[in-house]
């Protein structure tokens, strides 16, 4: 370790300084201090331990370090990680695991903080469902590159994964669909084969327990008012009555379809919430928002009358009604409404997060408006985005976002924090989503969590980190890998 280049470490450390010989890291290890059986966990260390070396942990207090910071202090007989609470720990932990090489791990000093206290990904579970076993790995991959927040993409046209127990036909009907898009979705093909699944209430709290022993907080969203046609087709007093009955979509893309604003509608999204928030402590509940098509409430007398009862301009004001519905029945609940930035354009309330996605220009809009903000511009954050548009390349939805863009990205030092998203439409396999996901995610990382940018140091560190990955099974794209 050396104050001038950085340790092989993703994301780059606050500060170091080598010192001589190595501390003996291994399976027999002792750990002693508070949270002690997480460590011997991510460490993969046997407990009752009685090899050389002991790793202690301490808490400390120390306003420097804040909710997160920890300080790595390592000698050839103890590593000690000292921090203020069980988070800066587990970060500390993740660094001792990440410095362990051939004959241990180098001695020294790390000090570090993050930037950003929202550090996050987003993966899309909707357009294709994904087993818990995937979840949990993609859980483990966060931690280790100590992103804490794992926003899961619950329900869109294609799929609702969410058991809701008040309303069992969102699972019964809207977690299948009759086929899936085949290649490119404008080539028009379909491959014939029924997709489905969901997540039980039991499984999604052992998720986020099994997170949060991880430092991950599980965030999830539910769409509304778009992105409906799952729950519009597995309940069609959701939809208007004008509308032709309508299936769980196929196709990949935006539906016409939205929620009505009838008070039914209206009492089933407050069920939803109720139960989501009941399996979730996540402090912020994602309500979406976003690519809502108002066709639909333009022709619908229910509509006009909900738009003079509420004293509305017209029938587009109804978008950010459902907002101010949401985000309030949810304060209630003592949590805060998060919604992508096409809210912003719809009276939001003060208290809404917005997660800028269109366009960084969203980022300092939300900002100037009074908002806490999520930087998610997909110019620089959207992981399904093809790397390269070199031949060879497997099918993305957009591109070419090369690792170079990702990294270089600061969404500044006023918003809450920042994210990566893993839209789910043409990575539908684990292995698929790795390659789209890998390297560029450690860029995101490193982005989310350190100060500064240094591409030519991030690259020498990831050359060290990506056997890491390799022994952790990630499919991740090689460099100038043109194919999958």
């Amino acid at each position: 370790m050396t104050s001038r280049v950085s340790p092989q470490v993703i994301p780059r450390v606050g500060s170091s300084h080598p010192a001589e010989g190595r501390f003996p890291l291994g399976r027999g290890t002792r750990v002693s201090g508070p949270h002690a059986e997480t460590a011997r966990d991510l460490l993969g260390l046997d407990a009752g331990g009685d090899g050389p070396g002991e790793i202690v942990l301490r808490l400390v207090t120390d306003p420097s370090l804040g909710e997160e910071g920890y300080v790595l202090t390592v000698a050839p007989e103890e590593a000690v990680i000292a921090a203020a609470g069980a988070a800066g720990l587990r970060w500390g932990v993740q660094t001792l695991r990440q410095l362990h090489g051939p004959g241990g791990v180098p001695c020294g000093t790390v000090r570090d903080v993050p930037r950003y206290a929202w550090r996050g990904v987003m993966i899309d579970v909707a357009r294709w469902w994904r087993p818990v076993s995937f979840l949990r790995a993609y859980v483990d991959l966060l931690s280790l590159h100590k992103f804490n927040v794992l926003h899961l993409h619950l329900t869109d046209d294609q799929g609702w994964r969410f058991e809701v127990r008040g309303h069992p036909r969102l699972t019964e009907i809207g977690a299948h669909r009759a086929e899936s898009p085949a290649g490119h979705a404008r080539e028009g093909r379909f491959d014939g084969t029924p997709h489905g699944g969901f997540y039980t209430q039991r499984e999604l709290r052992d998720l986020v327990d099994y997170a949060a022993a991880r430092g991950v907080t599980v965030l999830p969203e539910i769409e509304f008012p778009g992105h409906s046609q799952a729950a519009i087709a597995a309940c069609p007093w959701l939809g208007h009555p004008s509308a032709t009955p309508v299936e769980v979509r196929t196709s990949w893309g935006i539906s016409s379809h939205v929620l009505n604003v009838g008070d039914r509608a209206a009492g089933f999204a407050r069920d939803v919430l109720d139960e989501l928030s009941d399996v979730f402590p996540s402090r912020f509940v994602h309500i979406g928002g976003d690519e809502v098509r108002g066709d639909e409430w333009a022709t619908s007398p229910e509509a006009a009358r909900r738009v003079a009862d509420a004293g509305l301009a017209g029938p587009a004001a109804l978008h950010g009604w459902w907002g101010r519905l949401l985000a309030d029945h949810l304060r209630g609940l003592g949590r805060r409404a998060v919604a992508w930035d096409d809210m912003l354009d719809h009276d939001p309330p003060e208290d809404m997060v917005i997660m800028a996605w269109r366009g960084v220009d969203r980022i300092e809009a939300a900002l100037r408006a009074g908002h806490e903000v999520v930087a998610a511009p997909h110019t620089h954050t959207y992981l399904d985005y093809a790397e390269s548009d070199a031949p060879g390349e497997p099918v993305s939805i957009a591109g070419p976002l090369p690792l170079e863009t990702v990294y270089g990205f600061d969404a500044g030092g006023a918003v809450l924090g920042t994210q990566a998203q893993l839209w789910g439409e043409y990575l539908p396999t684990r292995e698929r989503l790795d390659y789209n996901a890998f390297p560029r995610l450690c860029a995101v990382a490193e982005a989310a969590w350190s100060s500064g940018r240094d591409l030519g140091d991030f690259t020498r560190r990831l050359t060290a980190h990506l056997p890491l990955l390799d022994r952790l099974g990630v499919r991740y794209r090689r460099p100038h890998d043109e194919g999958a």
